[in-house]
């Protein structure tokens, strides 16, 4: 090549002009541009040679601007409109010819640069360029207009983002919501540290971003990783950065589809008609509703009757939501496909739509209300002597808290001698359950509500009220339960098989209270969900089902559907089989929520010890997790929390000693505690 040949090369994409210097051995050449930056090239590197005359690096600006005005890409399409048709190819300077009648060497390079950036009627075949076909043309276009589109919904994007970034208001729009419900998608992921125990980089290595996700990430310069997508949904204002991600990673339904809700409005306003005419009118009895203030799903209430034999039955009046829905109904498969209502510390996600959970399913004081009520007799060791299921309407007279019921046992309230014999009833019956070998295993137990940015935590006290309630509830659970053995009705049965508790010279060697109550906790084996009878040892019952919270649990659902059923002469909706089915979908379904619920409860618990670094506990060492690495569960005893804390010196079971948070982070589950000193507490 000679020396002062004008090439055209590339620089990281960028078309650049040089004078050939020197060679650079045998098949390179040094080439100097306008700025004299010298460039060494091979042939493969030089993608147009100027020919006609010999040129100084001084010239190639002169060059350019005499080659400048004729960039007109627009010129291409008349040239490509005379050549389609004879599909013929051309060469650079046949194009400066055709458009510009001229064949000097800038007319030459323009037509270069023209077909070199041509993306849409020519095409470079070796040396020269083809024409494209008129269909090929006619796609082209197409596809230019969709990449101009996208970049143009890139660009908008970007500035709702930077003005989301300020804390500026923004009108997301639906191209962005795709974008964002996949980052949401992706950033869930973060939940599986704590599923599977995995780092960050782990999770990242074991989940690489889903194309759309890349894009936007690198779009916005940010890390495609799930905690990247997390921080980018937070800094957008898009989530919370105590975002719930077991709850968002879980199959769990937030929102009713409108067809459901819009069946729940009519179930509202034009209630069908009740299949069960011949409802026992208990209107007269005295109904006690017991709950937690928050509570807004009323389903059990109490009664309590002085019989004119002289015999006292107690009444457990559960709610009736069957009375608004049918097997299989809309309403009956959107609860089977949530299983129960999720309770979490910010709120609760209901089974039903909360127009008929909240009203009409509940209840409601001073209201009359259908209920399935189960009269019961016991004998004065507290076995159930008699019973009897009627679907009814009561008329619920008091809505009362638990602190309301323990204060009226305690100053003894003349006013309502009914709690008072109910609840003398609900001692005897506990009593008479152990004696059939009942287990009771009493470790605190922590209530967390976040309301807001507030995290409160309340121990949930084992009361006289809630004891009350509780027996009444199991009460209940026995009567339905043999009600469905007499009449051979498949139901849900619950039963726990027989633990092996420790030996007693075993449990003696531990310290009395929470330590042996956790050893015999580790003991107890699941329950168990069966379509006949079974026993369950924890509750010392021969058979027992769950019968009393049919708005908040599907399972009791089943047993009101299969009870009302043959309580009207009817054959039960549900075969075993069938019956056998479901419950295997619903526990499934409820051993999800119950994973999320327990997921959300110890974030949250973190979150607060987090926010509470210099707060000194007191905790009790309850069992090793690994004693060889001095890894033991302890119990933060004024918030009921059982965390794990590795210790620096030997402790043993039982030992009571104070400690401070040192390392809290909820999104990756860890917690560590250090061991407060007793000198330096005292300081």
């Amino acid at each position: 090549m000679e020396k002062g040949t004008l090439v055209e090369f590339r620089v990281q994409g960028d078309r650049r002009l040089g004078v050939v210097d020197r060679p650079d051995g045998k098949t390179r050449w040094f080439v100097v541009d306008e700025r004299g930056q010298s460039h060494s090239l091979a042939p493969r590197q030089i993608t147009y040679t100027v020919n006609g005359q010999t040129y100084k690096p001084s010239d190639i600006d002169r060059f350019l601007a005499q080659v400048k005005p004729y960039l007109d890409p627009s010129s291409l399409e008349v040239a490509w409109e005379l050549l389609v048709t004879e599909d013929q190819t051309v060469t650079p300077s046949e194009m400066a010819n055709l458009l510009f009648s001229e064949s000097d060497a800038f007319y030459c390079y323009a037509a270069h640069c023209l077909l070199s950036d041509d993306k849409l009627y020519f095409k470079q075949k070796g040396d020269a360029y083809e024409t494209r076909t008129e269909a090929q043309v006619a796609e082209r276009k197409h596809q230019l207009e969709v990449e101009a589109q996208k970049a143009k919904g890139q660009q908008e994007f970007l500035a709702r983002v930077d003005q989301a970034l300020k804390g500026e208001a923004v009108e997301w729009q639906r191209h962005d919501r795709q974008r964002l419900e996949g980052l949401e998608k992706y950033a869930a992921l973060m939940a599986d540290i704590v599923r599977m125990g995995v780092s960050f980089d782990s999770l990242s290595r074991a989940y690489p971003p889903p194309a759309p996700v890349l894009e936007t990430m690198t779009m916005l310069g940010r890390s495609a990783t799930p905690q990247g997508a997390f921080q980018l949904l937070v800094d957008l204002g898009w989530w919370s950065s105590n975002e719930n991600l077991f709850l968002r990673r879980s199959s769990i339904p937030v929102q009713f589809p409108s067809k459901v809700l819009e069946v729940a409005q009519q179930r509202l306003d034009l209630p069908p008609s009740d299949e069960d005419g011949n409802r026992l009118d208990l209107t007269h009895l005295k109904v006690y509703t017991i709950d937690d203030e928050s509570t807004t799903e009323i389903d059990d209430g109490l009664s309590w009757e002085s019989l004119s034999n002289g015999q006292e039955c107690l009444w457990v009046h559960i709610a009736d939501p069957t009375r608004l829905l049918a097997p299989e109904d809309e309403l009956d498969l959107e609860a089977r496909k949530r299983g129960s209502t999720v309770y979490l510390p910010t709120g609760m996600i209901p089974m039903f739509p909360e127009v008929l959970a909240t009203g009409p399913m509940s209840l409601v004081q001073g209201r009359v209300c259908c209920a399935l009520s189960f009269g019961v007799v016991l004998d004065q060791t507290g076995a159930v002597a008699e019973f009897n299921i009627h679907p009814s309407i009561i008329k619920p007279t008091y809505r009362l808290t638990y602190e309301d019921v323990d204060e009226m046992l305690e100053l003894g309230v003349e006013g309502e001698p009914e709690i008072a014999a109910i609840a003398i009833w609900a001692k005897r019956r506990r009593t008479w359950r152990y004696t059939q070998g009942a287990i009771s295993i009493n470790m605190p137990e922590a209530m967390i509500k976040v309301k807001g940015d507030d995290i409160s935590i309340d121990i949930l006290d084992d009361s006289s009220a809630r004891q009350l309630v509780a027996e009444m509830m199991i009460l209940a659970g026995e009567v339905a339960a043999r009600y469905g053995q007499t009449h051979n009705i498949p139901l849900p049965f619950r039963g726990q098989p027989q633990p092996e508790l420790p030996p007693e010279q075993e449990l003696i060697l531990l310290p009395a209270g929470f330590v042996r109550a956790c050893a015999m906790r580790r003991c107890m084996p699941k329950s168990e969900m069966s379509i006949t009878p079974v026993r369950h040892a924890g509750l010392g019952l021969n058979t027992y089902t769950q019968a009393t919270s049919p708005i908040r649990r599907y399972s009791d659902l089943l047993t009101h559907f299969q009870l009302k059923a043959h309580l009207r002469g009817e054959v039960p909706p549900f075969s075993a089989e069938q019956l056998k089915e479901v419950m295997m979908t619903v526990t499934s379904t409820t051993q999800e929520v119950t994973m999320v619920e327990r997921q959300t409860n110890r974030y949250w618990a973190l979150e607060y010890l987090r926010r509470h670094p210099e707060q000194v506990w007191q905790v009790t060492v309850l069992m090793w997790l690994r004693e060889d690495n001095n890894l033991a569960l302890i119990l933060l005893e004024d918030l009921g929390l059982q965390l794990p804390m590795t210790f620096k010196r030997d402790v043993n079971l039982g030992e009571q000693l104070l400690v401070k948070v040192g390392l809290a982070d909820p999104q990756k589950d860890m917690i560590q505690f250090q061991e407060i000193i007793y000198q330096e507490a005292v300081n």
